[in-house]
């Protein structure tokens, strides 16, 4: 299908924002943006937030950017976090729709043009899509993870949707910061996107690759339990009890491969 036949069937002044928080990842963002570069859907903005890369993350950045003017670049003054860098993206966001891509994962070609329509078309502001798991070299890994076809505030305190495959109605939800924390931070957000939207919808259809890296921050499970109970207990506000069965229900179904 021909570019203008796909955006003719989408609003083309529905502009969608791309949030990338971008650290030390000079080996895969190249890939990653051109698989932004390469979407059906034309009408996007790729805002990259540099938390202050020591490789050549910037210019990899820089080196698309001059191709491609839909690309923002921006370097934080000093190392903050993912959290502080994701806040400074949303911020600058200017899109109807806002997007999530980590910088090191993959979309498929048609991701936003799919996702769009699936939520035009059904009139829903916040939906997730199904996901690969990818190596360090692109390989797949045979593994998907399935969005379930609706999670409410509560379903989406057990199951957390993939970053690379949320978006969200800016214009009819508003935009949303989250508190400075190192891991999890994304899951923040989708529990306070969830509050305001009620529901997040899921389409089927596998339109983004995550990377799985050693010694990448996600990847070490056992140090992610006590973010989990800091989102559960002192974010949220959860009970005591209730805190305890989410992290034990997390690790539960982390160690039998649930998500």
């Amino acid at each position: 299908m021909r570019t203008d036949e796909v955006n003719s069937k989408l609003n083309e002044h529905e502009l969608v924002s791309i949030i990338m928080p971008a650290y030390n990842c000079e080996n895969f963002i190249s890939e990653t943006i051109e698989s932004v570069i390469s979407q059906t859907y034309t009408n996007w903005e790729l805002i990259v937030v540099d938390d202050c890369s020591t490789d050549n993350t910037k210019e990899e950045i820089l080196k698309l950017q001059k191709q491609d003017s839909r690309i923002f670049y921006k370097s934080l003054k000093e190392n903050s976090g993912a959290a502080i860098a994701r806040n400074t993206a949303v911020n600058l966001a200017k899109g109807k729709y806002i997007a999530f891509l980590d910088s090191d994962d993959l979309w498929s070609d048609e991701k936003l043009y799919k996702q769009l329509n699936f939520m035009k078309e059904n009139n829903y502001y916040f939906s997730s899509t199904d996901y690969n798991k990818i190596d360090e070299n692109g390989n797949d890994l045979d593994r998907v993870v399935t969005t379930p076809s609706k999670r409410d505030y509560n379903y989406l305190l057990k199951s957390c949707p993939g970053n690379s495959t949320v978006i969200y109605n800016a214009e009819k939800l508003g935009k949303f910061n989250i508190p400075n924390i190192k891991k999890r931070n994304d899951y923040v957000m989708w529990l306070s996107v969830i509050k305001k939207s009620k529901w997040l919808y899921g389409l089927n259809e596998t339109l983004s690759s995550h990377r799985i890296r050693q010694g990448a921050i996600s990847s070490n499970k056992k140090s992610l339990v006590g973010y989990h109970w800091k989102v559960y207990r002192e974010i949220e506000n959860l009970s005591i009890i209730r805190s305890c069965y989410l992290v034990l229900y997390w690790i539960f179904a982390t160690v039998f491969k649930l998500r």
